[in-house]
């Protein structure tokens, strides 16, 4: 049950990037707007890994895109460091843009395919120094010895001579040649085969420690984000729904929405039991039109009117688990009382 509220932001000095009551809207034909993402807030602590998941559509690339200004959000605040970035003048983003950077979806389409691979990598030093030619190609040699690609041999090659794996070796190099503080990992290694994923995972949390990096990553495969994120916040059209340390969410699901997501995720197992349970039989309802009250109600087995009626805020389920829903699947400290009493068919909390 997707909602709003601020019940899991942490202390502004405990972090380094914090989103707040972030809003993005598109045009639509007739008038109308995409509700792409409705009021999210998040932090993310230096250091820290923060998973978004959710499914196609639900506006985690956008929400993330936002986060560095690509587009500026529709309203909402974003703080880097301190500093509300949605406030600076363009040539002062652009001077702040160092300490932000991007790794896009699709690995061989991001890269310049008529550009060799040094210059792609060197660009960046083009623009912000340093301006000897000898520094620079030693800056990018050690970064794409960084990312295991022979300078070398990939120097004068271009992209389209390389596997979708290398090319995506090349954008993170890109990405850590101006040494950022925070990297936006927009589905890294969906395109890429699960043992390129593997080795790709591997390479990120050893850039991560080497570098200090703070990472923002992004996916819809649930297996790949608990095993890089620190901390997954759960997304469902446009809104928040869970907020948890990883290995508690896995555990511990607390939203209907997460548990569905959970239950989604196939088994290696020819012998696992299927579970017939899960309810998933309404249409996705659409961004231009989402539902009134919790988005989830359409898909939700344990929805109610009060639903319909009233947005959920996010609670708190313990000090490192927050969720977003009226009739929770785990015990919430301070559930609303009215919330207990709309649905007798649950025992208690």
């Amino acid at each position: 049950m997707a909602g709003t509220g601020k019940a899991h932001l942490r202390d502004r000095a405990e972090t380094l990037v914090r989103v707040e009551d972030l809003v993005m809207e598109f045009p639509a034909p007739g008038g109308k707007k995409v509700h792409a993402v409705s009021g999210i807030s998040l932090d993310v602590a230096e250091g820290e890994t923060l998973g978004i998941v959710g499914e196609s559509g639900c506006g985690k690339s956008t929400t993330a895109k936002a986060m560095i200004q690509l587009p500026p959000p529709t309203s909402g605040s974003v703080e880097f460091d301190g500093t509300d970035i949605t406030k600076l003048s363009p040539e002062e983003l652009r001077q702040m843009r160092t300490d932000l950077q991007i790794i896009f979806q699709d690995p061989i389409s991001s890269l310049n395919p008529r550009r060799k691979v040094g210059e792609v990598v060197a660009e960046p030093l083009r623009v912000w120094g340093p301006s000897d030619k000898n520094e620079q190609r030693v800056k990018v040699d050690t970064m794409l010895d960084a990312v295991g690609i022979d300078p070398d041999v990939a120097r004068d090659k271009r992209a389209h001579e390389f596997s979708g794996g290398q090319c995506q070796r090349i954008s993170i190099a890109r990405a850590l040649v101006l040494e950022p503080r925070v990297i936006i990992c927009d589905e890294p290694v969906s395109a890429l085969d699960v043992s390129v994923q593997a080795q790709i995972l591997n390479l990120l949390e050893d850039l991560k420690a080497k570098y200090n990096l703070t990472l923002v990553f992004i996916a819809h495969d649930l297996a790949v984000v608990k095993n890089i994120s620190d901390r997954v916040a759960v997304m469902y059209l446009g809104k928040l729904c869970e907020v948890s340390e990883s290995n508690e969410l896995y555990a511990n699901p607390a939203h209907p929405y997460t548990s569905l997501l959970l239950g989604s995720s196939p088994e290696p197992d020819p012998l696992a039991t299927i579970n017939l349970e899960v309810v998933e039989e309404a249409d996705l309802p659409s961004p231009i039109n989402p539902p009134s009250g919790c988005r989830f109600r359409t898909r939700c087995p344990r929805a109610t009117e009060l639903c319909e009626r009233v947005e959920p805020q996010i609670q708190k389920v313990t000090d490192n688990h927050y969720v977003a829903c009226h009739f929770p699947l785990v015990e919430v400290e301070d559930l609303d009382e009215t919330a207990v009493s709309a649905l007798p068919q649950h025992e208690g909390k």
